[in-house]
């Protein structure tokens, strides 16, 4: 696998529909060596995750890394909190961002690039229902245009 090479292996496609994503951030994770086996078999859900800084540290929370099934007694807790490796300036940055009202830090992807695996955290804001209703609207109304320009072509 070449050194700048990524394989996606989990998304969080709701964090995009339910959040305005701001910023994103690539972090390296704590992991044990059990959990890397698993999430390389892509057994890794993001779905409610989120993360938060604590003591000067940012955790990613309800991550849910399924047990690797060769496993023994090193597989650790699938819900359990993990570390998230920032720079001390970046974690400043993201204290600023989320001392703010109404941003929160939600993974949006687990990724490999090359051995390691990484995790790209998203500052992000709520949507409110109309917002969300805004972007279907929006969305359907781009599919029908393309729509229509593709059966223009074909004339």
């Amino acid at each position: 696998m070449a050194k700048d090479s990524i394989k996606v292996i989990a998304q969080n496609r709701k964090a995009r529909h339910d959040y305005f994503i701001e910023e994103t951030f690539e972090a390296g994770i704590v992991l044990a060596g059990t959990e890397v086996k698993s999430i390389r078999l892509g057994k890794v859900n993001l779905r409610d995750s989120y993360a938060d800084i604590r003591n000067g540290e940012v955790f990613v929370n309800n991550m849910h890394i399924s047990p690797y099934e060769k496993g023994n007694i090193a597989n650790k807790d699938p819900m359990r909190s993990r570390k998230l490796l920032l720079h001390k300036r970046e974690i400043n940055r993201l204290l600023g961002y989320v001392q703010q009202k109404g941003l929160t830090l939600i993974p949006l992807r687990v990724y490999l690039k090359g051995d390691l695996v990484k995790v790209e955290l998203a500052v992000a804001r709520g949507k409110k229902q109309y917002d969300r209703r805004q972007d279907i609207a929006r969305r359907d109304a781009q599919r029908d245009i393309d729509r229509a320009f593709r059966e223009s072509q074909r004339i």
